[in-house]
């Protein structure tokens, strides 16, 4: 199979009415794959990671070049970057509008599998968000601390209600549009996310709470967001071609911490 057969095997089932950003950044659409690596963010370490092992393509969620369409700036940073991948010789191929424009979006089918989260899920409105009317009823502590053991993510925040407990969820993983309004339905307990704008929705969510609603938002972070999605891409890809060695490989959390040894 060849880089650009996969690229459009990954494109079925989901329809973009839009130009879109899933498109090959570096490398040779032809190349034989023999060995492909999957990861959230095309960082410097993926790269090397990749190459080390021995990938002839690279799959990635996110932009490599800090613009969504992976328009490259004139500055050193992204010269340097562009050196490196050329020279690795890896073919990066972008799957995000097509991953999240399936019937059941595979980010969010990503997140539910690796948290154990059960339930009805509904598209809003708005792309790439869901309602979760789930299970398990659960409060906003209970929820973080269930995604920090269960997903490895080092920090959690919530604004909102932190004990108040409810079973319907949004699930906003990433950073869609619609949040906002999401938020102001008094029907949703507890909206999750990946980005946040605090003087928006943060002080929203307090607010709420303090007058009497259940309402909390919870910030993990755009990464872990979003990564157990392309987790279990790698796993899928794998049972389905079995001639070819698929691997994920971890981008990490963008920030540090002043906890860390």
């Amino acid at each position: 199979m060849k880089a650009f057969e996969l690229l459009d095997e990954l494109k079925v089932g989901g329809t973009v009415r839009h130009e879109t950003c899933d498109t090959f950044k570096a490398g040779n659409p032809e190349t034989e794959l023999k060995r492909v690596a999957v990861c959230m963010t095309a960082t410097v370490d993926v790269i090397k990671k990749a190459k080390e092992w021995g990938a002839d393509a690279l799959i990635v969620h996110e932009p490599t070049y800090y613009d969504h369409m992976d328009v490259k700036g004139s500055d050193r940073v992204t010269a340097l970057k562009e050196k490196l991948i050329c020279e690795s010789g890896i073919a990066i191929f972008r799957y995000h509008d097509y991953m999240h424009a399936r019937d059941v979006d595979q980010i969010t089918e990503g997140e539910l599998h690796f948290l154990g989260l059960t339930g009805e899920v509904e598209p809003t409105p708005h792309f790439g968000s869901y309602i979760l009317r789930g299970t398990e009823t659960f409060s906003a502590v209970e929820l973080a601390e269930r995604m920090e053991k269960m997903l490895g993510i080092r920090h959690i925040r919530i604004a909102g209600s932190r004990d108040k407990k409810t079973n319907k969820i949004a699930l906003c993983f990433g950073s869609p549009a619609g949040v906002y309004e999401i938020l102001t339905d008094e029907s949703v307990g507890i909206v999750i996310t990946g980005e946040a704008c605090e003087w928006k929705l943060a002080e929203y969510a307090r607010d709420a709470d303090l007058l009497g609603f259940t309402k909390s938002l919870i910030v993990m972070g755009h990464i872990p967001s979003e990564r157990d999605g392309m987790k279990l891409l790698a796993q899928r890809l794998q049972e389905k071609h079995e001639d070819i060695a698929f691997a994920y490989i971890e981008s990490e959390e963008v920030y540090t911490y002043t906890d860390e040894t």
